[in-house]
């Protein structure tokens, strides 16, 4: 089994690159061996998926990654980390350094081509200020991407895996839930990170499921940002801009056997997608 990175090896990694943590990259490493030991468990990994790490960072995960899974394919952003990573994993893990490949680019835009390998499972502490684009981007981009484990900001977790009628519930609940069913899979404790960060965090598991619907995402996800743009309203109202008229979305509210005078956190995937579909009719 490869070495972990514990917290003299961070820091001295971070001290030999002259790396110092950035809000703006949601930089936070992760220095716990049992964390890191822990999310691989809980994601499920096994030596059939190539999974994907998004922000490595110094390696701390993807250490504990490459002994279990076919292939890791890690997306990093920061030019110094992605250089450095391969160095890392050659040195604390070198029975299994040749299963990773290092992508250097924006995982809010990196394609598939971009990728080579065809990941199965998503894996990866989130800089928690773009997580769930991060999310939402990877999943619509890639279709083998079956299951993920995703370490995000507590609130974030909630909101991902929250359900109808709850007060966290809105627009990145309903948009996840198009590609997959969310739910949190435990909190994780602040002292786990280097630098420490003002914010509490927590995992978030989800499982890809087929689309529900034959209405485009983008055709669903326009109405879902219409009916959450204004809270306060009914439905009727917060989709007469979509619809045309409060009229002409009280009748397609109505044909798709969702009342009218309900709001938009009232309403759960499928409903959604009623209305879409009544709208394509």
């Amino acid at each position: 089994m490869p070495e972990l990175l514990g917290p003299v090896e961070v820091r001295a990694l971070a001290q030999e690159l002259d790396v110092r943590p950035t809000k703006k990259l949601g930089q936070n490493f992760v220095h716990d061996t049992n964390t890191v030991r822990r999310i691989v468990a809980v994601s499920g990994v096994t030596a059939d998926d190539v999974a994907l790490e998004v922000g490595p960072g110094l390696g701390s995960l993807t250490l504990a990654l490459l002994p279990v899974c076919q292939a890791v394919v890690a997306v990093e952003i920061d030019p110094v980390l992605a250089a450095r990573l391969p160095a890392t994993a050659a040195e604390f893990a070198p029975d299994f350094a040749s299963r990773l490949t290092v992508v250097g680019a924006d995982a809010m835009r990196v394609t598939a081509d971009q990728l080579g390998a065809a990941p199965t499972a998503l894996v990866a502490n989130l800089p928690y200020n773009v997580s769930v684009p991060i999310i939402l981007h990877l999943l619509a981009e890639l279709p083998s991407l079956r299951t993920g484990l995703v370490m995000v900001q507590s609130e974030v977790a909630d909101r991902m895996a929250a359900g109808p009628g709850s007060r966290v519930y809105g627009v990145p609940s309903v948009k996840l839930a198009w590609y997959a069913s969310a739910r949190r899979a435990g909190p994780v404790p602040r002292s786990v990170f280097w630098p420490v960060p003002n914010v509490d965090s927590a995992l978030v598991a989800f499982t890809r499921r087929e689309a529900p619907s034959s209405v485009s995402r983008e055709a669903l996800f326009t109405l879902v940002d219409a009916a959450f743009a204004q809270r306060r309203k009914t439905l009727r109202a917060a989709l007469a801009g979509w619809a045309g008229s409060a009229d002409r979305a009280g009748q397609l509210l109505t044909a798709a056997g969702v009342d009218p005078s309900l709001r938009g956190e009232q309403l759960g995937i499928a409903d959604f997608v009623r209305v879409a579909e009544a709208a394509a009719a």
